[in-house]
């Protein structure tokens, strides 16, 4: 007599621990939550103040999101603060160091006294005086400064953009970017804060 072949499955009675509610009150020698009030377990860490490295709140999963929905590293710096933070943000905030020779190294010292020979450039192809000839007396290029080509960069924009371009593209980013034009989206607020400080570079500058 034939019996009919029934499959048996393995690992059905595998029991899988359930993760504890987030309002699950927390463990003994859990960590508190930083948050005044709150019993449960704080399991995630969050900086105290941009001047205090290493120093860390802890907060449960939902004093945590709210936390680090209202966190601004900018917060209470000042225009000079900020182009400072621009500035080091330019190499990584790494420490650096001039190719330019001291005054008193051997280089300078044989430099000293030297004086150049006027026939050297009989054509006037080099230097600024080269390149004003060169341009048949056309306007001169504005010389910017490596911050200002950085901030002109942040806006997109030429190295020799001009005052009108500038003030344009910066309304163009802000209306694009500013959570209250662009239907209420904040994800672009560090982009904007880095378009801010780029054009108050600008502006201090006498640029725009």
């Amino acid at each position: 007599m034939t019996t009919a072949f029934a499959y048996r499955p393995k690992f059905v009675d595998i029991r899988v621990k359930k993760p504890p509610p987030d309002d699950a009150p927390r463990a003994a020698s859990e960590r508190p939550c930083d948050h005044v009030g709150c019993q449960r377990g704080g399991a995630h860490r969050a900086p105290k103040a941009r001047d205090r490295e290493g120093e860390f709140w802890w907060f449960c999963g939902e004093h945590a999101a709210d936390y680090n929905r209202q966190w601004n590293y900018f917060s209470g710096m000042s225009a000079a603060d900020l182009e400072a933070f621009d500035r080091a943000e330019a190499n990584g905030h790494r420490p650096t160091w001039t190719f330019r020779a001291g005054r008193n190294d051997r280089l300078s010292a044989a430099r000293r006294g030297y004086k150049p020979n006027p026939g050297s450039d009989p054509f006037g192809m080099f230097g600024r005086a080269g390149r004003a000839q060169a341009d048949k007396g056309g306007p001169e290029a504005p010389q910017r400064s490596t911050l200002q080509v950085l901030a002109l960069d942040t806006l997109g924009l030429d190295p020799q953009a001009a005052s009108a371009a500038i003030r344009q593209r910066y309304a163009d980013l802000v209306k694009k970017l500013h959570p209250d034009s662009n239907g209420g989206d904040r994800s672009y607020e560090g982009q904007l804060m880095k378009v801010i400080r780029a054009y108050q570079t600008l502006k201090s500058a006498g640029v725009v």
